[in-house]
C-alpha cells in the first residue's frame, strides 16, 4: 500500500497544527511555512480534512484551522481517511463490484487480513501520541553530550 501526497501532507498539516503552542486557530499561511507545503495544495487538502471532521475553519481576524476535536480523539486513519478516501490495499475490499471473481479469489483473505492489519495500526495511532514523539525526539536531539 502506498499512501499518496495528500495523504501524507494532511498528516504532516494536522500535526502542525497540533504542535502550535497556543489552542487558538493557526492560519493556512504559517501552516504552509511549517510545512513547507503551497497554500494551494493546503487549501485542497483542508477541504477534504473539513468534510472528515478533522479540522474546522474560523472566519474573521482570529480566523484560521484548528483541530475539529481533542488531538487525542483524532487517530492517523481518521486523517488517512478523510485525504486519500481508502487505506485499502485493494479496491476489491472496499466494493465488490469491481471484481466479478471476489467471490472465488484466492488472494481475496490474504488482502482482507493485510487490510485489518493496517487499519488496527493506524487507528490505534492518534495525533496526541505522534506530537509526544515529536517532541521528545526533539528534547533529545537537543541535548549535548559532550565531554
Amino acid at each position: 500500500m502506498r499512501i499518496s501526497t495528500r495523504g501524507s501532507y494532511a498528516l504532516e498539516a494536522v500535526l502542525a497544527i497540533a504542535m502550535m503552542p497556543d489552542a487558538g486557530s493557526v492560519s493556512i499561511r504559517e501552516i504552509s511555512e511549517r510545512t513547507m507545503i503551497s497554500d494551494n495544495y493546503l487549501e485542497q487538502i483542508f477541504s477534504l480534512l473539513r468534510k472528515g471532521g478533522i479540522i474546522k475553519s474560523l472566519r474573521g481576524a482570529q480566523g484560521g484551522y484548528r483541530l475539529a476535536r481533542s488531538s487525542s480523539a483524532i487517530s492517523v486513519g481518521d486523517v488517512l481517511r478523510a485525504a486519500e478516501k481508502s487505506i485499502s490495499p485493494v479496491i476489491c475490499i472496499e466494493d465488490t463490484s469491481v471484481c466479478g471473481k471476489s467471490t472465488q479469489c484466492a488472494a481475496r483473505n490474504t488482502w482482507c487480513r493485510l487490510n485489518r492489519v493496517i487499519s488496527d495500526t493506524v487507528d490505534k495511532m492518534n495525533i496526541a501520541d505522534l506530537v509526544k514523539e515529536f517532541a521528545a525526539k526533539e528534547d533529545a536531539s537537543g541535548q549535548d553530550y559532550a565531554i
